[in-house]
Parts: structure tokens; sequence; C-alpha cells
């Protein structure tokens, strides 16, 4: 067992909370939904970027390359001011979604280089820039460009010329889970001298503001405990965590205000206190004296270092925040604050990490694809977040602020009131979505549980718990509307979870399978009463995540009247079916009364892969023969039907519902081996359409499948074509066949069409800023992958198809998966001219040796060229090309049977 094993093992049996403190602020709180008590829900507008300096948050904190305490009591970040900017840099900045020509964008460069699962040693950096942060060139430059135009990055400012900026590199190592060393290395790339005033800064989060007097929390404080040559000391102490120590090397001048609003800046009222969040800020660029408190006392402080950096030269900064007492000096633990000990620590946590990761993959790998990994899963562990939102509390708002309007009642997520979220969360991207994503989190728990299951594990659990699930089953979507419907891929994570684990480590945990299982039921039924309009097994869902993907937004009344049947929620209801079969099964080895609940399954899926289909009796199939694809369906008011031709992922999905049985299983569960018996000689109206279960497959397995055989190589022919769906860096959203031949449909003078777009959105739909016309989407591409995997376990290396379409080269599914996942892969990695396809034309990422090695996990990506797109820092679901990489190295990209 390596030691951040055995560290996590303190934290799973509750001997040591290593878990405590962690990267937990969140890259932006201004323009959430939390922070929005407007009457017209605008968040960016209400609570802007310019705000936040002066503006405590209600709901939570936010930082660059920082960490907080898992309530977000205490929280610590960098600030920084060059001597040119008008404001310090203590927060991400970036577009908001009216003032991005393609939605909300953060317009700075960061990079997630290394994290433990116990956060025991973590490395960040940020590059700033040392001219004046051009922030109005970047909003009006945006503002002015058309959605068919590219987006205007912090690059393109020319800011970075001549290298004129500041590697920033935070470094944390836990000598205890609550003794944290940091280190910060300020590294001066351009060709002069520069001056920087460094500002670690130590706050806690305003939980005193919101109640009546009689209902205040007591107020915590920090104060200085020390201050000489060698190291200064501010003391913390808060009412529920306890008191803590930051300890600061060197001389420095010790800052304090309040984190507290500024009213007159902001409002032009009085302030309580002249002490405000913004005070410090206000001492270092403005001068002002009196903006910070001489008693040196407050809710927020910052150490400002006054660093002259020469040309090439980097400047160490060292920091330890602790709970070890000045009072019970370091001395009698035979150390100094920052002794010797102080790098061996570090050094040791960093070999430690090392360790870890070569455990997680001991398998050959050439240097550069284990960089993307290990980057990819720094980058999956930094965006944990503290998530707090209490719905109830938020809607009534507070009672020592102005009444919310009393249109919020009415408004968003008023149905629910239950939701109590106070949490460490894994986000989709902490700046651009700083907000759980149901679907989003499914995908993040692949990547997480093959580093750290208990907590992916828990991610599961809670979003189907009660102070989360909606009483009527629906799994809250993202706070932006809640009520939004998301694919239902939680049981194939919980699935998913429990296989990793048990592969990886050895352990099964089917504690945590059955309780989310019991909660699934729910939802499925949720699914099944509210998706299903005509209750003929064919179901709606909405925009189900795939945005701008259809003819109309899909999740609104359509401009036809009447609804859509959607190729893609009847065929994730088909995956879930076969999911939850799955874990019955699994659940029933322990306890049979699951043979009964997977025998339930099992039938729905059959009436399911029969109605896509046979649905044709009546009406109108979503199966299109002449084409050999899934559309579609719009079901209008007079009766009338017809099939939307756009060729999408949409259509693809049917690949998703499929899984195996095992004849060893199948003896083991007698009842449910009778009951599938029974349906093939009974019903073959419903089993013909499935699969050849009857027939003894490879191995003597069984298939369930909704696209079995011809319809599998129709699909394929179409999916595996470079001149539709194959891209060189994996399958496309929308095949490139509409590039050529766009779908329009004309409805009552109005031309509604679908083009091929492989980069960003020219529509509005869903913001602007995600685009499924056209781009590669990991999470996509992931499950395709995952689906051939299965197809060929049950047909073997008999089946072959034309991989790519037309180049008469025949692979087996396996090496088609694998072909796609190299595929994938590549975007990250330079090809033979030293370029990553990931960084299309962006120079300086492409040559420059500062910059070159840096990932990011973009959203989604180029269709014709790999090009990173969207939220920068999407490590998400991104991340999941760690797990590719890992199938990758396992098998060495091919496997005979």
């Amino acid at each position: 067992m390596t030691q951040e094993e055995a560290r996590l093992a303190a934290q799973r049996d509750r001997t040591a909370y290593w878990r405590r403190w962690g990267p937990y602020l969140s890259e932006r709180q201004w323009g959430t939904v939390r922070e929005d008590y407007s009457t017209t829900g605008e968040a960016w507008d209400y609570f802007t970027h310019d705000q936040a300096r002066s503006r405590a948050y209600r709901w939570g904190e936010d930082g660059i390359a920082g960490i907080s305490d898992n309530h977000q009591r205490l929280c610590f970040a960098i600030a920084l001011w060059n001597g040119e900017d008008t404001i310090l840099k203590e927060r991400m900045f970036g577009l908001t979604g009216t003032e991005g020509n393609h939605g909300e964008d953060v317009k700075e460069y960061y990079f997630y280089l290394d994290n433990t699962p116990t956060h025991s040693y973590m490395k960040c950096l940020y590059k700033y820039p040392q001219a004046a942060f051009p922030y109005a060139q970047l909003v009006e430059e945006n503002r002015h460009r058309s959605r068919n135009h590219p987006e205007f990055e912090l690059l393109d400012t020319g800011v970075f010329a001549d290298d004129r900026y500041f590697d920033v590199i935070v470094e944390y190592a836990k000598n205890s889970p609550e003794d944290i060393l940091i280190k910060v290395s300020i590294t001066n790339r351009g060709p002069e001298a520069k001056t920087l005033d460094f500002l670690p800064t130590l706050w806690f989060r305003n939980t005193w503001s919101w109640n009546s007097s009689k209902e205040k929390p007591a107020k915590p404080f920090l104060k200085v405990f020390k201050s000489d040559t060698d190291f200064s000391i501010i003391e913390a102490s808060h009412p529920t965590l306890g008191d803590r120590w930051l300890y600061c090397e060197g001389t420095t001048q010790l800052l304090f205000t309040e984190n507290e609003t500024n009213h007159e800046r902001l409002f032009g009222v009085s302030n309580a206190s002249p002490y405000v969040k913004d005070g410090i800020n206000d001492y270092v660029v403005h001068g002002q004296k009196e903006a910070v408190n001489p008693n040196l006392i407050g809710t927020k402080t910052s150490a400002d270092y006054k660093l002259s950096i020469g040309a090439g030269e980097t400047k160490i900064v060292r920091l330890r925040l602790s709970d070890i007492s000045p009072s019970r000096p370091y001395q009698e633990e035979g150390v100094e604050p920052f002794g010797n000990e102080f790098e061996e620590i570090f050094q040791n946590r960093i070999s430690q990490a090392d360790e870890f990761y070569h455990r997680i993959c001991p398998f050959q790998l050439s240097e550069d694809m284990r960089s993307v990994q290990r980057q990819a899963f720094a980058g999956m562990l930094w965006s944990k977040q503290f998530y707090y939102y209490v719905v109830e509390e938020w809607l009534k708002g507070d009672p020592e602020n102005p009444s919310p309007p009393p249109e919020r009642k009415r408004g968003r997520n008023h149905e629910w009131i239950h939701l109590f979220n106070d949490d460490i969360l894994s986000m989709p991207d902490k700046w651009e979505y700083p907000w759980f994503a149901a679907w989003d989190l499914a995908f993040h728990l692949l990547p997480l549980a093959m580093i750290d299951p208990d907590f992916a594990k828990y991610q599961l659990d809670i979003l189907t718990r009660e102070w989360y699930m909606h009483p009527n089953g629906q799994i809250p979507a993202y706070e932006w509307a809640f009520g939004d419907v998301n694919p239902p891929v939680h049981a194939w994570a919980a699935m998913r979870i429990y296989q990793i684990e048990r592969k990886i480590y050895g352990r099964t945990d089917q504690q945590f399978l059955e309780r989310v299982f019991q909660k699934l039921l729910l939802n499925f039924t949720w699914w099944v009463n509210r998706k299903d309009v005509e209750g003929k097994n064919v179901f709606q869902g909405g925009f189900l995540g795939l945005d701008n993907i259809g003819v109309f937004d899909r999740s609104a009344e359509l401009p036809t009247g009447g609804h859509i049947n959607q190729a893609d929620g009847t065929s994730w209801m088909g995956m879930y079916c076969l999911n939850m079969l799955t874990i019955a099964l699994e659940l029933a080895k322990d306890n049979s009364i699951y043979e009964d609940i997977a025998s339930k399954f099992f039938e729905h899926f059959l009436y399911i892969a029969d109605a896509i289909d046979g649905i044709g009796k009546e009406e109108i199939a979503l199966w299109d023969e002449a084409d050999g694809f899934y559309y579609d369906a719009l079901h209008l008011p007079d009766g009338h039907h017809c099939r939307m031709k756009v060729r999408s992922v949409v259509g693809l999905s049917p690949l998703f519902a499929v899984a195996t049985l095992e004849p060893e299983d199948l003896q083991m569960f007698p009842g449910f081996k009778r009951r599938l018996e029974w349906f093939i000689r009974n019903r073959p109206d419903l089993s013909r359409n499935v699969a050849c279960m009857q027939t003894p497959g490879v191995g003597a397995r069984r298939l369930l499948a909704i696209a079995y055989q011809d319809k599998l190589r129709r699909i394929l022919e179409k999916m595996l074509d470079e001149t539709e769906f194959l891209s060189l860096y994996g399958i496309r959203a929308v095949s490139k066949f509409h590039a050529s031949h766009p779908y329009i449909l004309a409805i009552d003078g109005q031309e509604y069409r679908v083009d091929y777009e492989p980069a960003e959105s020219s529509t509005s739909l869903f913001g602007g800023n995600s685009n499924w016309r056209g781009p590669i989407w990991f999470p996509i591409n992931y499950l395709i992958i995952e689906s051939l995997q299965k197809f060929h376990y049950y047909l073997g290396d008999d089946f072959k198809v034309e991989c790519p379409t037309g180049s008469g080269q025949m692979m087996t599914l396996w090496q088609v998966a694998a072909e796609l996942s190299q595929r994938l892969i590549q975007i990250f990695l330079p090809e033979a001219s030293g370029r990553r396809p990931a960084y299309g034309g962006t120079e300086t990422f492409q040559t420059n040796s500062h910059w070159r090695n840096l990932i990011l996990f973009n959203e989604y990506f180029h269709g014709d060229n790999g090009a990173g797109i969207g939220a920068s820092h999407q490590t998400g679901w991104t991340g999941l090309v760690a797990k590719l990489i890992q199938q990758y190295a396992e098998y060495s990209g091919d496997r005979t049977s």
C-alpha cells in the first residue's frame, strides 16, 4: 500500500481527516444563481466581477489557487499586484454570458499541474502579466465580434509579448491533516527586472451578516500573534472550526480588514465599519492608509510581500497554515516552521505522489502520455469545490437584507425548496460552470474512481439523497434550472465505480451499490411517469444535455406544437434499464429478491427496444430503414408525424443500450432465467428486434441490445465514415454530411436548420457557449467506445467492420474502440511536427517552452482539427482521457481473443 493509499484508508476509517482541507474555493462566485437576488433572474448582471472585490458573498468564496476547509469557514488564496493594474488580482476575470460572442469565458491562463486525492500535495500555475491587465479591451473586442468570429483571447491582446509576465507556482504539502505547508515560486519570465506585490490572503467566509441580530452566529476573527524579521504569525479563531495559525516567513507588512460589503462604493450608503472587503485593495493600489485596520484585527488579512525580481529570477515565499499553536512551538516537535524539515516534507509528498500514480498506472507509457494523464487527474482534483445552496432560504431572503422580489417565489427553482446543498462536489469547471451538473458529474466519477473511489461513491450517493433528489424522484440538473432533464446515466456510473474499485483495489462495496440502486428506482419511475407522453415506451426528455443539437430547442414549447419522440431519450431509457438490470443481478448474488427486480428491468428493456422500431406499426418508427439510421420524430397536434433527418449523436445513442448476460449468471439466478426464457418462447414479437438471444454467442453469452448486427453495421458505416462522423480526433456530434447538405425544416414561413459547425456555435440556443453541431465531445465518445467493447465481448473477432469506411481495412469492434481511443488521446499529444492538436493555431502554446507542455482540458474540440473549444478547464468529463490512457496502456491499443 502506498503512503497516499494509507492516508485514504485513514480518511475512510475516520481516524484522520486528510480531506478536511483542499482546493475547495471556487474560481468564480460572482455571476452565479446562488448570489442572484434580482427580479429578472439575470445572475450575470446582478453580481458582477467589478462588484466582487467590494461585495461580500452569501453562499461561497472564490480565489486564485486557493484552499479552504470542507465547510469553507476559513479560506486561503493568493493575490497579486504588478503596479500597473487598477485593482488587485484576487480572482479570475472573464466575460459574462452576454459579453462574450460565444457566451461566458474565462480570460486568464492557469494550469492544474498536480494533486493527490487527500490533497497531501497540490501544485498550480498562474501566469500574471506585467503590463496592465486588459480588462476593457477584452470586453469591448469580444462584444464587437459576431458568433461567426472566433473569441478574442488574452494572448491576442499582446500582453504576454516578449514573455513579460510572472509565472506564479503555488504548491501545498500536508505534514498532517491540519498542518499545511505552502510554497509560492514567482519567476520573472520577462527581459527586465520587475517589482511585484505578492499578497497571500487569509479570510473567513462571511456567515454573520445575514441573520437577524438575535440569531447572528459568533463572529470569527483574525489578529496578529507575532511579527518580527524571522516570521510573522496570524491567529485565526472560529467558533466551530477552532483556532489556526498562519506562519509567514520573513519580513512582511500585515494588513487587516473585514470581509463585509462596501455599501458606500456600491450603493452610496454609509458603511457600518470603515474596514470593508476591498480595504486591502484600496490600501495597496490607491495608498488609502485608512482602508485597513491599524489595530491589526479583522476577518480578512494579507501579508504584503514587496518583491523585486530580476529577469529570469525566481523568488520563493513560504507560509504554513497549521493547528500547531505558537504556545506549543514547533521546537517541542523538534522542528522549526521553516527549517530543513519544510523542504523535506515537500520532497516526500512529491515522491509519494509519484509512487501513488505509478501504482494506479503501472503500465508502460510515453512521458507525454503519462504527463497528460497526471494533469488530467490533477484537474479532476483541483475542480472539487465547496457548494452551498439552501433554496428555501435563498427564495425567502435574509433578515438583514432587503426582501427578494415576489417574482422569485414563482421563478427559478421555486419547486426545489427541499434542496439543501452543503458539500464538497466535483465541478465541471470552477470558473465557467462553478456548480454541479448532474450528468457531467456521472462522467467525472470514472477517473475519480480510479484514484479515490470513496469520493466518487460519495458524489453519487449524495446526489440521490433526499436533500438533493426531488420528492418525485427527479435528480437536480444544475442551479440555472434544477428541473431541466439530463440523460439518466447515474446507474451506469454507479456500476462502473463498483467495477473500477474492484479491479484496481480489489474491494467491492455492495452497500454503496444497493443504497444508490434503491434511490434510482425512484428516479426511473419518475422518467417513466413524466417523459413517456403517450405511454408507448418512446421517450421525450427535452435537450437532454445536448444543448443545440436539434432543429428546435427541445426543452422549449415547439413552434409547431405537439412533441418530439426522441431517439436519444428512448435510447437513454433502454440503457438505463440495462444498467439497472446489471446492478440488480449483482445484488441478487447476496439477496434473491433482486432477481424479481432484474426481471422487471429485462422486460421493460424489451418493450423499449421494440417501441423504438415497432412504433412504426401505428405511427412512425424512429429507425429509418432507407437511411440506416435513427432520427427524432416530430409528432404534430393534428396527428401527423415526420422524422427530422439530422445525422447526429442522437442517432448513435441506441448503441449505448447494450449488455451481455453470462451463462454462469443465468445458472445462478434460476428465477430470472425462467422469466427470460419464457419471453423468448412466448413473446417473439418483443425479442426479435433486440438480439438473437436464443442463439448462444461467444462463450454462450447472451446479448441485450437495441441495435444488433444489421442495424449495428449500418450505423457504424456512417459513424466510421470520415466524410460523416469520424474525425482524426474522434466522433463528431453532427455528421459532416450536413456541411454541404444542411437539414432544413420550413414551418409557417420560418426556416429551421442544422448545419455542420465544427467549432463554436453560431446560434444562441442555451446561451451559445456550447456547440453540439459538429465538435467532438468526450462523454459521448467514451460511451461509444465502451459500447463497442461490449458488442465485441459478445460478437468476438469474427465480427468485423470497415474502419474507416471505404478504406478496405477491416477491424474487430475492439480494434475500432482502440482506434477511437487513440484518436481522442492524440488531441493532447505532440504530433510529428511537435504541435498538439488541442492548441490549434495558438503559437504561444505550440512553440514557447514555458507553455507547450501545459495541458488544458477543454469542454469540446474542433470537429476537423481537434483544437480545444469552450470552457478551458472542463477537466470534468474531458478528464475521461485519463481512463482512456489507462486502457490504452493496459491493452497496448489492441487485443486478441
